[in-house]
């Protein structure tokens, strides 16, 4: 006759978590006195607190240890505020993002941060480029570009006004747009959102509320206040601002491109370390003659330097006299110190006008907002 084991009850399944619970609080905060430790260290040396690649690569390998049954996006929020409440003992951190709470800018912020920072909500991108320059803050968080829309002119003219600021780290978020209100969709009449966002909407938009008026705001966040006070009001926003505003979501993925991503900057005053898998991001200001952009970015092909974004206006002091110079925006693979990206870096400069350099910083993946 064979033994039977015992099938556990519920009490003691409970006592089980209980037990790993105090386990798991013990390991935490022995984890954590490593952390303030390391942050001496670094104060002792004058070392940067903040390490994004660092921070990513902590959590791809909690991620990579794991066999289940816990998703690896449940894991990376759990390691996220485990990160960012232990970077806390160190040395508290305030970021500034377009805000209110609730807008893209903020979940951004949180989600290369985490909740135990001060994220600064402020009313423009400016307004965050100033923040950072005044020194009110330590980082910035601000939109570079999105895959539907492409540039963000104001961040890049802001990068004009203040090239000393640095990219640090880069954000790259996939954007879920949702609808939502307080009526049903036949009594919509406006519907508010930011700009970018209406516009990424704009198709399912006329499709299915074609009677409501699209009226720009400052921001997502800010229309899913508006659609909180007026009657017959609507905001397309995220799915994070529909509770704290008291909202219903009449519909959820909206974009007309599923794979909707916005890419932020976040800017210091500093820049970053090499990691070995980063990317550099460039200012060029040229005559507007024929021939100049392919002349300048030679180098890149010749030296092996890949090119993986460009973006161009028309420079800020142009007049009407004159063809005015204009402005590009790029991105190159590798770190301004490697050898290969340093010496094209130096062909290319000779053949600009001007040439700055907004940041090397890691590559990163696109994550869920």
């Amino acid at each position: 006759m064979t033994d039977l084991k015992p099938v556990p009850t519920l009490a003691d399944l409970r006592r089980e978590i209980d037990l790993l619970d105090r386990q798991l609080v013990e390991l935490l905060n022995r984890r954590a006195e490593v952390v303030v430790r390391v942050g001496q260290f670094k104060q002792d040396r004058g070392l940067e607190v903040w390490s994004s690649s660092r921070e990513d690569e902590v959590i791809a390998q909690a991620i990579a240890a794991s066999h289940g049954p816990l998703a690896p996006e449940t894991l990376r929020i759990i390691f996220r505020e485990l990160i960012s409440g232990s970077r806390a003992l160190e040395r508290p951190m305030r970021v500034a993002c377009l805000g209110p709470k609730y807008s893209y800018s903020h979940l951004a912020s949180v989600a290369r941060f985490g909740e135990a920072v001060e994220h600064v909500p402020v009313g423009s991108i400016a307004a965050v480029f100033e923040e950072v320059n005044r020194r009110h803050v330590q980082f910035g968080l601000v939109p570079l570009e999105n895959s539907t829309d492409g540039r963000i002119a104001d961040t890049l003219d802001m990068f004009v006004k203040l090239p000393n600021l640095k990219i640090r780290a880069e954000v790259r978020l996939r954007v879920h747009h949702c609808l939502l209100g307080r009526c049903e969709w036949g009594q919509i009449r406006r519907v508010y959102s930011k700009a970018q966002a209406l516009s990424q909407c704009r198709n399912w938009l006329g499709k299915n509320v074609p009677q409501a008026a699209k009226v720009e705001v400052v921001s997502t966040a800010a229309a899913a206040e508006l659609a909180q006070r007026e009657d017959f009001a609507a905001a397309v926003a995220s799915r994070a601002a529909a509770g704290p505003y008291r909202l219903n979501v009449l519909a959820e993925n909206i974009e007309d491109q599923p794979h909707n991503v916005t890419r932020f900057a976040v800017i210091a005053e500093r820049p970053g370390e090499r990691t070995g898998r980063d990317k550099t991001t460039l200012m060029l200001r040229l005559a507007n003659e024929p021939g100049t952009l392919p002349r300048a970015i030679a180098p890149f092909e010749k030296l092996g330097v890949n090119m993986t974004w460009i973006e161009s206006f028309p420079a800020p002091d142009g007049s009407r006299d004159r063809d005015p110079a204009y402005l590009f925006f790029l991105d190159i693979e590798g770190h301004v110190d490697d050898p290969p990206v340093q010496k094209a870096l130096d062909l290319v400069r000779r053949r600009c006008e001007r040439m700055d350099i907004l940041g090397s910083y890691p590559r990163t993946d696109c994550i869920e907002s």
